[in-house]
């Protein structure tokens, strides 16, 4: 087989080299000429065989929209773009309706892994027509880890699914994160506890709390012992954010999920003016001191 790979970044490079490994034919194109050889799309999609397979993976958002209206100008009836980025479900139905237009395929597919995902495999949510999900097997194949598919794979359903499926997990993610990060805070504080590193490293085995994101942990603190040169300042990608969008549109609790997209604005804030509000209320109705910028206690 031999597909087309839009986009060469973090991700996409390290998942061209596994489909490669696999035996598989990979043309790539990145518009960062130093990845890519390629002065344009029209060159790697000219080599490709008909039918045509595509696989986009770049950022959700303008970069998708831009990549996929450029193929559908250039790719024809019968083909099949594979969407891999991160983008919002809904934005795949209008993608599959610009593709279906010109009789072209179009699959969305959450992709989990990391840059680990060379070495480890990639878990896999695809979302579309069943026949085109079959088509694209062997690319799932090759990406995902070896052993039993349903381990690492699922058709979750139709266009958007997948995607959805994704935003979904990541939220799981900003939850657990949130839970271990603050686990971490309370061990820091507490004189008594002389090893917060070996703490952790001993949930690796046998606990109800280990995972891979605990061996993350681990290693991070390897790395950077006390976490001395890294900021308290954390992005969101924006699928939290759309995860907790979804919860209240389907009126579902999602109170872990949302607490923790909200702990990471609050590390965006050097002087939080709502603490701020918080600490002067406290001083109107109790008298309790208040601290002067910089740490100071007021008098």
């Amino acid at each position: 087989m031999h597909i087309g790979l839009i986009g060469l970044g973090k991700m996409g490079f390290n998942m061209r080299q596994r489909l490669r490994d696999a035996g598989l034919e990979v043309t790539g194109f990145d518009r960062n000429p130093e990845l890519s050889a390629a002065a344009s799309l029209d060159e790697p999609v000219a080599v490709l065989p008909v039918p045509r397979i595509v696989w986009v993976m770049v950022p959700a958002g303008s970069a998708t929209d831009s990549v996929i209206t450029e193929l559908a100008g250039r790719l024809g009836a019968g083909d099949l773009v594979i969407d891999g980025g991160n983008s919002r479900y809904t934005e795949d139905q209008r993608h599959e309706a610009l593709l279906a237009a010109r009789g072209i395929g179009f699959i969305d597919v959450g992709v989990s892994g990391g840059v680990w995902g060379l070495a480890n495999g990639y878990g896999l949510m695809a979302g579309g027509d069943p026949e085109r999900v079959q088509a694209a097997l062997p690319i799932f194949d090759a990406l995902r880890p070896a052993g039993p598919r349903e381990e690492s794979f699922v058709h979750v359903g139709d266009v958007g699914a997948g995607h959805y499926a994704k935003m979904v997990h990541n939220g799981i993610e900003y939850g657990l994160m949130q839970a271990y990060a603050e686990g971490y805070e309370l061990l820091e504080a507490k004189d008594i506890i002389k090893d917060v590193p070996g703490t952790f490293r001993a949930w690796q085995k046998g606990t109800v709390v280990r995972s891979w994101l605990l061996d993350l942990m681990v290693n991070a603190l390897h790395d950077v012992p006390r976490l001395s040169q890294v900021a308290g300042y954390v992005e969101d990608s924006g699928e939290g954010r759309w995860t907790v969008e979804e919860a209240v549109a389907s009126a579902v609790p999602a109170p872990a999920i949302t607490a923790a997209l909200f702990a990471r604005f609050a590390s965006r804030q050097e002087d939080s003016p709502a603490m701020k509000m918080v600490a002067a209320l406290r001083n109107q109705f109790g008298g309790h001191a208040v601290r002067r910028p910089g740490g100071r206690p007021a008098r």
